[in-house]
């Protein structure tokens, strides 16, 4: 099953979303088709136009927007004088609301992974008589223990290159908190400094992905340089605290998500988001379908790909 062939949004605009800033968003696909919100991960990853590919544009109304900080929004998370404090899980779901509400919809449908899993899980438990369906891959809820399993107990399998981001932190870390030290040295008002912390941050990033048998390379690092630095500084800034979440609070809160189809799409040999958070989750949400695909890692694969493309095709029928 290959993806839908790619469109060009038929609107797009900047929305105030208060505290100074202003959240780029598009929309693509059918004007009057059914709702879909596609959540970017990272968090700071901004949006992709190849997301929207996996949505029947004669069927789905396609929203996506950058998330506070990223792709077109502004202010940019690579200028250290970006005020990073409004900068939250708690905003990024307000900014949700308010983007629906300025476009007329009622219900959507919320698609994405990663990051976006948690933004969506979010956004579902707090205005969840405003989601119809949810398809996530490669889950996570952003708790502690994942956030240190990916910035710490991963050594264990990337030794050498650990050492490379622990020792790029050295100088600034306190009782060994890499993730302070990153946050502080990602809003460094020297540029040089912010690029060498950026570069070292998704060059782990990139090591994390580069044994999955269908990864792509480079995928973090090759980015332009500005985006290098927004999306290491708001990954830094969020993981640093905890994504700004009660520890476990997602997966305590699924009764929220009762009557909310769900397919959750992951990868068995994720080593950024293990799919232990999948399965947590699936036994907390009886509406959900947990699909796990054999051969795909955290950047998915052709397996991971069709069931995500069935998952959307069956709530658009």
């Amino acid at each position: 099953m290959t993806l839908h062939p790619r469109v060009e949004p038929y609107e797009s605009g900047m929305l105030d979303v208060g505290d100074g800033n202003v959240v780029y968003w598009e929309s693509s696909g059918n004007p009057h088709g059914k709702p879909a919100a596609l959540v970017h991960g990272g968090p700071g990853a901004g949006s992709n136009p190849e997301t929207r590919r996996h949505l029947d544009p004669r069927v789905y109304r396609i929203v996506g927007w950058d998330q506070r900080g990223c792709g077109a929004s502004l202010p940019h998370a690579s200028d250290p004088a970006t005020d990073m404090s409004v900068n939250t899980t708690t905003h990024l779901v307000a900014d949700m609301e308010r983007l629906r509400a300025h476009l007329g919809i009622d219900t959507w449908l919320l698609f994405g992974g990663s990051w976006g899993s948690t933004l969506m899980l979010a956004y579902a438990e707090r205005y969840p008589e405003r989601v119809s369906e949810i398809v996530i891959r490669s889950v996570t809820t952003s708790e502690r223990t994942e956030i240190d399993w990916l910035y710490y107990g991963l050594r264990r399998f990337f030794p050498s290159e650990w050492e490379e981001f622990r020792a790029s932190a050295a100088p600034v870390a306190r009782g060994g908190d890499l993730l302070t030290a990153y946050d502080r040295l990602l809003a460094n008002g020297d540029a040089a400094v912010r690029e060498a912390a950026a570069e070292a941050w998704l060059r782990w990033e990139d090591a994390v992905i580069s044994l999955e048998p269908h990864g792509l390379r480079n995928v973090y690092s090759r980015r332009p340089a500005a985006d290098r630095v927004a999306l290491a500084r708001i990954c830094a800034h969020y993981f640093s605290r905890g994504a700004f979440l009660e520890e476990g609070v997602l997966l305590r809160h699924t009764d929220r998500l009762a009557g909310i189809p769900g397919v959750l799409v992951q990868g068995r040999l994720d080593l950024d988001s293990p799919p232990l958070t999948a399965w947590q989750l699936a036994t907390r949400w009886p509406d959900a379908q947990l699909v796990l695909v054999p051969d795909a890692g955290h950047t998915g694969s052709p397996a991971m790909t069709r069931a995500v493309v069935e998952a959307l095709r069956a709530f658009g029928a």
